[in-house]
């Protein structure tokens, strides 16, 4: 049986997912993020094997969040926009593994902002008077890339406005 393609779903999360689903891609970034550029780096702080190392770079860099640049006689890997995009994605995973899968001591690192000293947190989901919102105080509707099963699952058969930056399933 074949795996799914998650790249040729219309699904913005299948497709994220798709670049960002293996299970050694958020660590990458989160070398990335730490400032790690070199294969060598990203080899010894993650203690990953090198063929697999360079399999996830050579994916990151295909899918545009890291780019691969000559440094010296050697190369470096360094997030693009679209990687610094996901650095989000990586302080919401974080913080949900901090909270919940740190042992009674607590995280191992904190994240500090140098600018105020404070730690660094992913923004809870707020109503656009800041409120909080839940999964509960939401409804999905069609989006302007709907097809008609999705128009069928959520309801109506014509387009609803969306905020740009509205997630649908």
């Amino acid at each position: 049986m074949r795996p799914t393609d998650f790249g040729a779903m219309r699904c913005p999360v299948a497709r994220a997912m798709a670049v960002l689903g293996e299970r050694w891609t958020m660590l990458i970034l989160r070398e990335a993020f730490c400032g790690t550029t070199r294969f060598d780096g990203f080899a010894t702080n993650l203690g990953i094997a090198p063929n697999i190392l360079s399999t996830r770079l050579t994916h990151l860099t295909q899918h545009g969040l890291l780019e691969r640049v000559p440094e010296g006689s050697r190369h470096a890997y360094r997030l693009t926009d679209r990687g610094r995009d996901a650095f989000t994605l990586y302080l919401a995973i974080r913080d949900w593994g901090a909270r919940h899968f740190s042992g009674p001591e607590g995280p191992p690192t904190v994240m500090i902002d140098r600018m105020t000293g404070e730690a660094v947190r992913a923004a809870p989901p707020t109503r656009a008077d800041g409120t909080p919102i839940s999964p509960e105080d939401v409804r999905i509707i069609p989006g302007p890339g709907a097809n008609t099963a999705i128009r069928r699952r959520f309801g109506g058969q014509e387009t609803q406005p969306v905020p740009e930056d509205a997630e649908t399933p």
